[in-house]
Parts: structure tokens; C-alpha cells; sequence
């Protein structure tokens, strides 16, 4: 496919990155030289110095004959006319990044009016997955499928759980087989196990089911599963606000700690169920004067990773349950997770994955939608779903006897109501949800993941 980025930002880097190592013809357009030269050496795209909102340069970028324009600049209104502008000079589909809360409750009629075909917002989507992990505790990440019904969660394993030193096999016999462990990351391997594989001590588990299967599942290994009731937020910016009314509806009280005096009278406006702070979250003193201890939740989310950083260390010190820090760079997520911080998030990671489920599901003309997308493991791995099409090759022949590409797991299956955690005999019928788990592989449509030869 043809596309076009304007801005080249962390975002715009990052989706040019992702988007060219899966052959698309990218171009980016920037006024700043120095992004543009980084953008020149390290990625095989073609850059374009100028104003995203000009008619010269959009025409020079080929826009006409283009099928996406992905909008990603520091400016929502830039971005939205970019999209407009686009679209009168005929590209085929426009994503626009818009970030304001103002904005939030009008996305609908702005994408009717701006013939905008997805509109993302980076910081109500982080507070969305951070309010998710508040709720599930023990969960390194959750991740959401056929619009709640299924659950990925990655836990860390610990010596005092039950499963550790078994094999998955009789994990399914003794504890439940209405979950799946879908995938393990061990060291730097990412490992999708069959029945013999043996869980050890430290490994990182991915187990999918219904919410509820995952939770009794999750405690009858011997996971204590305790409700968070108060939440310290450092950082008062978008994420922040959008967390604070996530939990709010959770019955979660939430205390704020912002350094800047005029964003904490704006927040005091804009929360006034939350309990908002003026003073340095990084400070040792504020924080034992605020009561850290006693807290279920801390969540770290400046602008700063530093600040985060050494903020949520000293919630872990304080004994603090459930440590979140929100990291921008991602370079050294690894060491980052062996300090001991319970989850970290980053929505330029969150954006990233959104568009490029976008894409892919544009890239499929066999009309197998890409529902959700999800990069787990550093980006070594991916959890997909698929709509099954009418009238595929793979429909109603059992799963023993497709020949499922190796490195490709079939997780789960929604069909209307019913949630299958799918063995040899199940069959995929059309309609139905399909969530895949892929190593090392691009998977576009659910006929990428069979083999040349189907026995019937």
C-alpha cells in the first residue's frame, strides 16, 4: 500500500518504522530537517520537507494516488485539516491523532464532517489500558478481544504458584482447560507451547479466556487477587485526567499529584470527586506525607521517563502493590520490567498498534476484518483477531487437519456468545472471531496462517 505520514514525531518515526518493514511504500512529511535526515538514514521511506497542510506538497507526495494519510503532528486541528485536505485531493482513507479532551465527545460528528475514517487518541487509549491493569492487579498486561468477551493477561511466575515446574498439559487436567496459555517469554525467547512444555519460575505466561474463567483460573493457582480502593497518580496531564474518570466509575478514589499550580485548578474543575495535590510527585517527603504506603495503586505518567522512573521505584519501596509507569522510550523495556515496576505503558506503542490494525485490516481485500492487534513480548510477537470469511478453505474442516503454519497458534474462538478455547476437532465457521497468536510472522487474513495442503 501507498501511504503518507505527516509529522515526523516519536509516533510518525515509530509507524514509518513498522509500516516499511512490511513492504509498504511509505513517505513522510515534516518541516523539521533533522527528523526528516533520521527518518532518510534509518528507514527505507521516502521524506518530503514541508507543511502537511499544503496542497503543493501533499500533490508532490503523490496524494491522489495514495490509499492512506495518517496525520500524527503535535497539533489536533493541523492534524484534522491534513485529513480534510487530503481527502478533497483524493486519498483513498485518513487517520488523524487527536488528543484533546474537548474533542472527545464530538469524534463522531468530526468524523462524519472531516471524512475522517479512524480518529486515535493516545492518551484516552493509555488511560484505558491502565484502568484495566488497576482493576486486574497481578496482571503484567491485559489486553481486550471481541469487544470484552475475551481477555489476554501476562503474569509473572513465582516460585509459590502452583504451576510452576509443570507441564501444560496437566495444567489443563488439574486446573482448567477453559483458558489457554498462549505463549511464554523466557529470557530473550518467545516460546509457543505445546501440551509438554514446563513452566518455570520467572517466565512470563500470556493466558487467554472469558474474564471470568481467567480470574478463577488466575486464583486457584495461587494468585492473590486483591481490589485496589485508592489510586496516587503522579502527573496531571490528558492521561491523567481520562484515568482518573475511568476509575472514578470503578468506585477507585483517586489522588493527583501535579507540580504545575494552574493545571491543578484545572483538574480541580475537571475531577472533583479526585483529591488533586500541587507539589514535585519525584519528592520523597510529599510522597510519605500523602501516605504512599497505604495506597492499592501508584501510577507514574509525566512527560518525564526519569521522573517516572525513579518515582514508581520509590512507591515499590514503599510497599506499594500495583506500580505502573508510563515510558516513551522503549528501548530498554527489559530492564525497565527487572527493576521491579509491575506494568509499564506507552501510548506511542498503544497508537502504533491501533493503525496498524487499521492497515492491515485495509491491506485484506478478502474481507477478513483486523479486529484487534496487539505486539506482546518487545514486539516479538503479535495477538490478532480475524473475522472468518464466508466461503473461506479453512471453514468447518477440523483444526487437526489444517495445516496451520508453524510459529502460529489458534487462541480462541468467539462464536455469537459462545467463547471456545478450540482443541483438534473444533472447527472455524464463518463469522466467527478468531484470535491467533503469531512468532515471526505478518498475518494480514486468516488464509495467510494455513499451509499449502488442508486434509479433509
Amino acid at each position: 500500500m501507498k501511504i503518507i505520514i505527516i509529522g515526523d514525531g516519536k509516533v510518525g518515526y515509530s509507524l514509518a518504522e513498522n509500516l516499511s518493514k512490511e513492504n509498504h511504500d511509505v513517505t513522510i512529511i515534516d518541516k523539521n530537517s533533522d527528523a526528516l535526515k533520521k527518518a532518510e538514514e534509518n528507514l527505507d521511506v521516502m521524506c518530503i520537507k514541508g507543511n502537511g497542510v499544503s496542497t503543493k506538497i501533499l500533490l508532490e507526495a503523490d496524494v491522489e494516488n495514495s490509499d492512506l494519510l495518517i496525520a500524527a503532528t503535535s497539533s489536533d486541528e493541523m492534524n484534522m485539516v491534513c485529513c480534510l485536505t487530503a481527502k478533497k485531493l483524493g486519498v483513498g482513507h485518513t487517520i488523524a491523532r487527536i488528543r484533546d479532551p474537548e474533542y472527545a465527545s464530538e469524534l463522531s460528528l468530526l468524523k462524519k464532517e472531516l471524512g475522517l475514517d479512524m480518529v486515535i487518541n493516545p492518551e484516552q487509549a493509555a488511560g484505558s489500558e491502565i484502568a484495566r491493569l488497576i482493576k486486574f492487579p497481578p496482571a503484567v498486561n491485559v489486553e481486550i478481544f471481541a469487544k470484552g468477551r475475551v481477555e489476554m493477561v501476562e503474569i509473572s511466575v513465582t516460585r509459590s504458584m502452583a504451576i510452576a515446574e509443570m507441564r501444560l498439559k496437566h495444567i489443563a487436567n488439574r486446573f482448567s482447560s477453559s483458558v489457554l496459555i498462549g505463549a511464554v517469554h523466557r529470557g530473550d525467547e518467545v516460546i509457543i507451547p505445546d501440551g509438554e512444555f514446563k513452566i518455570k519460575e520467572n517466565d512470563s505466561i500470556y493466558i487467554i479466556g472469558q474474564p471470568s474463567k481467567v480470574y478463577d483460573f488466575c486464583t486457584r493457582i495461587g494468585i492473590h487477587i486483591q481490589k485496589i480502593k485508592n489510586v496516587m497518580i503522579m502527573g496531571g496531564g490528558r492521561i491523567s485526567y481520562y484515568l482518573a474518570a475511568y476509575l472514578d466509575e470503578m468506585n477507585i478514589r483517586v489522588k493527583i499529584v501535579e507540580i504545575d499550580r494552574g493545571r491543578c485548578m484545572e483538574l480541580t474543575e475537571l475531577l472533583p470527586r479526585a483529591l488533586i495535590i500541587c507539589g514535585d510527585g519525584s519528592d520523597e517527603a510529599l510522597l510519605r506525607s500523602e501516605n504512599i504506603s497505604e495506597m492499592g495503586a501508584f501510577v507514574a505518567i509525566t512527560g518525564r521517563d526519569e521522573d517516572n522512573l525513579i518515582s514508581a521505584l520509590m512507591a515499590k519501596q514503599y510497599g506499594v502493590g500495583k506500580v505502573i509507569a508510563k515510558i516513551n522510550r522503549l528501548n530498554h523495556s527489559d530492564i525497565i520490567k527487572s527493576l521491579g515496576i509491575d506494568s509499564v505503558v506507552s501510548p506511542k506503542l498503544i497508537t502504533v498498534n491501533y493503525i496498524l490494525r487499521y492497515v492491515r485490516g485495509l491491506q485484506n481485500a478478502m474481507g477478513n476484518p483486523v479486529n484487534a492487534l496487539y505486539r506482546i513480548v518487545g514486539d516479538k510477537a503479535e495477538v490478532i483477531e480475524l473475522i472468518a470469511g464466508n466461503y473461506a478453505k479453512y471453514t468447518d474442516i477440523p483444526l487437526k487437519k489444517l495445516n496451520v503454519k508453524k510459529g502460529i497458534l489458534i487462541a480462541a474462538i468467539v462464536r455469537k456468545n459462545e467463547i471456545i478455547i478450540p482443541h483438534g476437532n473444533d472447527v472455524l465457521k464463518s463469522g466467527d472471531n478468531v484470535i491467533l497468536i503469531t512468532k515471526d510472522k505478518i498475518v494480514t487474513d486468516l488464509d495467510n496462517i494455513i499451509g499449502t495442503e488442508i486434509s479433509r
